[in-house]
């Protein structure tokens, strides 16, 4: 082979070489962002030229700003992306919006390497979340990462630049998940140790209701969070504080109480205004006449309130004159304005005792102006209970006639059963006491007590003719005298002789003469004894005929006696 030859076939190879690396190195450009000069702009159209041997075009839209304007001009220098290197009319394929998100990625990259935040803006809702541009690369913004507590409008947050903390990259796939809560809570957690650095008894903030409980509201002071007690959120009573607040609405809040070991704050909103209590006695001297709102029923009485903050208490025995035993609900009701009188105050204890009752006339004193001790009233038997009858003597006052009062003779218990209710009965008034608010009736007293007078004229060791009423193994009841005193002899007082100290030898009916020896003028009722009247005549036989010892047997003495009395007698 002769010199030339093997000049031309070296050529041949360098010239290949060079073409096969210059195809390697075309062919490694696509897929890769590259410096392109704009040639010109057309009407949708922008050409570029990346130093290939043809032109690439790019959509004019791809270079549109934020604004919708389009600041590009013949010349620039701008960074596309060659997705090939040319397609069926042999121009170069690129693209300004792929260019764009490849550049974004590697600094997205470097930031989640960093764990450095980056700026971007919600655009879109998706299933589960949201998606955000972050400088033209698009990531998920999973519903749980948007904030630190739910939001219900988030019309706000759309198409706002904002700060996002990126938790996940997969390039090969094209996905990123991002968090708006991260950032939130570092933020939280540094204003946190400032507030809480900060943080002194008596200070005055501004917070968020961030959850109700039966208890109280927790406030949301902005990365730390304090108990507003319901006693403390006003003044006034509340029985649950949503009634006065609800969760998400901006309060100023004192804080009152701040532990810090155990970072607890306690907080008030009530402390922002005066104490009514401090001028209590002032407003509301003892014996004042108020209205005031019933706001509270309870089983003891009701509460009212006089103003804002101040509540006093009508307690159940002072809401009615005559109404007793009667819950407050059927006396008042919520909501119902009342007239209330100051009966006392205990600022320490922070309590107000009204009454209702002393707004109108005491119905007890009217009735015992216009009535005395000792007439006669006539009313309705409104109640019938095991102690006695209830009159109506009006319609608000009831008198009692106790069992003790209806008859003379004792015998209440039988007499009440013959009483009904709705009839109208006269009675004597026996006594009026206001305070206790009781009237006293009698029925008995409307008849003279002849009884009484009868066993007035009874003496004890009298003998006196008894009609025998009915019999037991134990005694004999008895009647004495025309009104039928009621009067008992006892087994062992039939007969001196114990042999005859036997109940069976009497009747119903029969008549037996006995000596008085005790009697209850309450109970109207005589002991009597046969055996005591048989010693006594004895004794009286003996004084007047002597004695055995003169040599007379005792029943000579007695026959003697005898016969002296039917002597007379004749």
């Amino acid at each position: 082979m002769s010199q030339a030859d093997i000049t031309v076939n070296d050529t041949t190879e360098s010239f290949l070489n060079l073409l096969d690396q210059s195809f390697q190195e075309m062919t490694s450009i696509e897929g890769s962002v590259v410096s392109g000069t704009v040639l010109s702009i057309e009407k949708d159209m922008i050409l570029i030229d990346v130093g290939l041997k043809s032109e690439g075009r790019v959509p004019l839209r791809e270079f549109v700003t934020g604004d919708n304007d389009v600041e590009i001009k013949v010349g620039d220098i701008v960074e596309v992306y060659i997705e090939s290197l040319e397609d069926i009319n042999g121009q170069a394929v690129l693209s300004r919006e792929k260019a764009r998100r490849e550049e974004s990625w590697v600094n997205l990259e470097k930031a989640h390497e960093m764990q450095k935040r980056v700026n971007g803006v919600i655009f879109g809702k998706v299933k589960g979340g949201f998606t955000v541009d972050l400088e033209g690369a698009t990531a998920f913004l999973p519903g749980s990462q948007v904030d630190i507590r739910p939001i219900k409008d988030l019309g706000s947050l759309m198409g706002t630049p904002q700060p996002f903390q990126i938790l996940k990259m997969d390039r090969r796939r094209g996905n990123i998940v991002v968090s708006r809560r991260a950032v939130l809570e570092d933020s939280r957690a540094e204003a946190r140790s400032e507030l809480v650095s900060n943080l002194q008894e008596g200070q005055v903030l501004q917070g968020i209701i961030k959850n109700i409980t039966d208890y109280g509201a927790f406030v949301d002071l902005g990365g730390v969070d304090g108990l507003l007690h319901v006693t403390d959120i006003s003044w006034k009573r509340i029985n649950h504080p949503s009634e006065a607040l609800q969760i998400g609405e901006s309060v100023q809040v004192k804080v009152i109480k701040f532990n810090n070991e155990t970072q607890r704050i306690s907080l008030g909103i009530k402390q922002l205004s005066e104490d009514p209590w401090t001028q209590v006695f002032e407003r509301f001297p003892i014996g004042t006449r108020l209205s005031g709102v019933v706001t509270n029923i309870t089983d003891y009485g009701s509460f009212v309130e006089l103003e804002d903050g101040i509540e006093g208490l009508v307690h159940v025995s002072e809401m009615s004159w005559t109404k007793k035993n009667v819950h407050p609900g059927k006396i008042v009701s919520s909501s119902e304005k009342v007239e209330v009188i100051v009966l006392d105050i205990d600022v320490p204890k922070r309590r107000i005792s009204l009454g209702i009752k002393q707004c109108i006339e005491n119905p007890w004193e009217t009735f015992k102006a216009n009535n005395k001790p000792g007439e006669t009233i006539e009313g309705e038997v409104r109640n019938i209970t095991e102690f006695g009858l209830f009159l109506a003597l009006s319609e608000d006052i009831d008198g009692l006639v106790h069992l003790s009062d209806l008859s003379w003779d004792g015998n209440g218990d039988e007499l009440i059963k013959t009483f009904i209710k709705g009839n109208q009965v006269k009675a004597k008034i026996l006594d009026i006491d206001v305070e206790k608010e009781r009237v006293s009736l009698g029925i008995k007293q409307l008849t003279e007590d002849v009884a009484s007078i009868e066993i007035d004229n009874i003496r004890k060791g009298t003998t006196v003719t008894c009609t025998i009423t009915s019999i037991s193994d134990a005694g004999l009841d008895v009647t004495v005298g025309e009104n039928n005193i009621k009067g008992y002899i006892k087994r062992n007082d039939l007969s001196r002789e114990r042999a005859d100290q036997r109940t069976d030898r009497y009747g119903v009916g029969d008549k037996v003469d006995a000596t008085v020896t005790n009697f209850d003028k309450k109970q109207k009722k005589l002991s009597l004894s046969i055996k005591a009247k048989e010693i006594e005549e004895e004794k009286k036989a003996l004084a007047d005929y002597g004695s055995s010892d003169s040599g007379a047997s005792l029943g000579d003495i007695l026959g003697a006696a005898l016969a002296k009395k039917d002597s007379s007698s004749n």
